[in-house]
């Protein structure tokens, strides 16, 4: 995944763009960079790699060599960022929030097109790259923007800082945000409107599918309409959204609190208290509590001074080994009782798997597990929210290729919430687990919860729909 953060302010912007690009650090732990443009000092571009540190360490140091008024910063899990390009269209930085399905294909196109691309130490393309040179084959940045659409499967966010402003445009389906915020001095731009607060901004807009706006210090311009259709991830309220953010006015707590409400309310089994599993499993637990009528406490508490994400290295087995430090067990809670912890998903299940055994090691009587989303059936073909390659990687596939001995057969009946084939697989998930009893959210009360009609929602990880195919154009309204 990844997030970033632009503005472009009266007043010089260094400093807001600093703390506004590390608030989305919870998006993204590879890469961090930041560009800046002043008409006197032109751009000023860093990039450096976060695998073993923190944004603001790398980047306080060198704060005061970024001057101007206008600035874009991001953070992510996959390529180097931004990119400075010089170009027919003029000098712009660019960032992305994107993933591309086709990247090889496009590369080759290019190429074959006499256009070159660079590629990382390990020989990949850069996405980002790619973009720009998608963009810069556009007789302005809009047509250039609308280029990036038509081409590329998947999904593509972006903030082009050019010699004029900034430019933002959302994915032509949405499927990750930009919020734009005002203050008296300055307009700013995010994937994540917990930015905002501690900056002082407003949060005044949430750009639609495919639309394109030019933001100065004191005004918005819409270069392009929004698409008619939109399929915003719900996967942003399950799991990878900071609490206090909202997308489409709907606010990530709010929506895990009730999630968890509703299957506590619904939930007949006996448990002595509700935990959340640190940090996106506490809001539903807080609901969980609420609708079951039994106390949240905290089972588990997560040791933040110095263990980042637990996807951050390279290789799963560290992946897990830093997964499993950063939770602290309290056996004064957990000895005797009946626990039911409440988590985001399950992907692979093996951190989940390694924490019931502790669980139990440490005293819990009952061990008992509740989702906040339906089973992941799909992997995402959208959004890069987690590290699985292939669908084996899910816990689910690997079942039903058990169960079916194709990983791949009777899809819809094992997605489809109560019936025998769903059952049994939640079932076995429960018993590879260790879990005294397991449940998931059922689809109707995500979308529900979060409030917009369902058409306008991707939920193809869990039930395999897709309001368009891939590779359909979204036209303007």
């Amino acid at each position: 995944m990844g997030g970033f953060f632009g503005l472009v302010s009266q007043h010089e912007c260094a400093t807001d763009l600093f703390y506004g690009t590390d608030y989305q650090s919870h998006l993204g732990t590879r890469r961090g960079g930041m560009a800046t443009y002043s008409a006197e000092h032109g751009f000023k571009r860093s990039i450096h790699n976060l695998e073993n540190t923190y944004f603001r360490t790398r980047f306080e140091p060198e704060l005061d060599s970024f001057v101007g008024k206008a600035g874009i910063g991001v953070i992510s899990d996959t390529d180097a960022q931004p990119m400075l390009m010089n170009s027919h269209l003029g000098r712009f930085a660019l960032v992305t929030v994107a993933k591309i399905n086709n990247l090889e294909e496009l590369a080759q196109q290019l190429l074959s097109q006499n256009m070159h691309l660079s590629e990382f130490s390990s020989g990949r393309i850069n996405p980002t790259e790619l973009v720009a040179l998608l963009i810069i084959k556009g007789k302005d940045f809009v047509d250039g923007i609308e280029n990036v659409y038509r081409s590329i499967k998947g999904s593509c966010s972006m903030l082009l800082l050019t010699e004029d402003g900034i430019i933002a445009a959302r994915d032509s389906w949405g499927r990750t945000p930009i919020v734009v915020g005002r203050r008296n001095d300055a307009i700013a731009l995010t994937s994540e409107s917990s930015a905002f607060p501690n900056l002082g901004f407003e949060t005044t807009q949430y750009i639609g599918p495919g639309e394109i706006l030019r933001i100065k210090a004191d005004s918005v311009e819409q270069l392009r309409r929004p698409n008619r259709g939109m399929q915003i991830c719900s996967f942003l309220w399950v799991y990878y959204g900071f609490p206090t953010s909202c997308y489409e006015g709907r606010n990530t707590e709010y929506v895990r609190n009730e999630c968890g409400r509703v299957m506590g309310r619904e939930d007949t089994t006996p448990v002595d208290c509700a935990c959340g599993i640190p940090d996106s499993g506490i809001g539903m637990a807080v609901g969980y509590a609420e609708g079951h009528h039994c106390p949240y406490q905290r089972g588990l508490s997560k040791y933040t001074p110095t263990w980042p994400r637990s996807f951050m290295p390279s290789n799963q087995q560290m992946r897990n080994l830093v997964a499993k430090m950063k939770l602290i067990p309290n056996r004064e809670i957990l000895a005797g009782k009946r626990m039911l912890f409440c988590d985001d998903s399950i992907v692979r299940g093996t951190q989940l798997r390694d924490n019931a055994r502790a669980l139990f090691e440490l005293g819990a009587k009952e061990v008992h597990m509740r989702i906040g989303c339906p089973p992941l059936i799909y992997s995402c073909q959208f959004v890069n929210y987690s590290a699985s390659k292939s669908d084996l990687e899910l816990i689910t596939r690997r079942i039903i290729q058990d169960f079916e001995g194709d990983a791949n057969t009777n899809l819809a009946a094992y997605a489809t919430t109560g019936s025998p084939e769903y059952q049994r697989m939640v079932d076995e998930i429960a018993r590879q687990l260790q879990l005294t009893s397991l449940k998931f959210s059922k689809l109707e009360t995500l979308v529900a919860a979060i409030g917009l009609p369902k058409e306008q929602i991707c939920t193809h990880c869990f039930d395999g729909s897709s309001f368009h195919t891939l590779t359909e154009e979204n036209q303007p309204q």
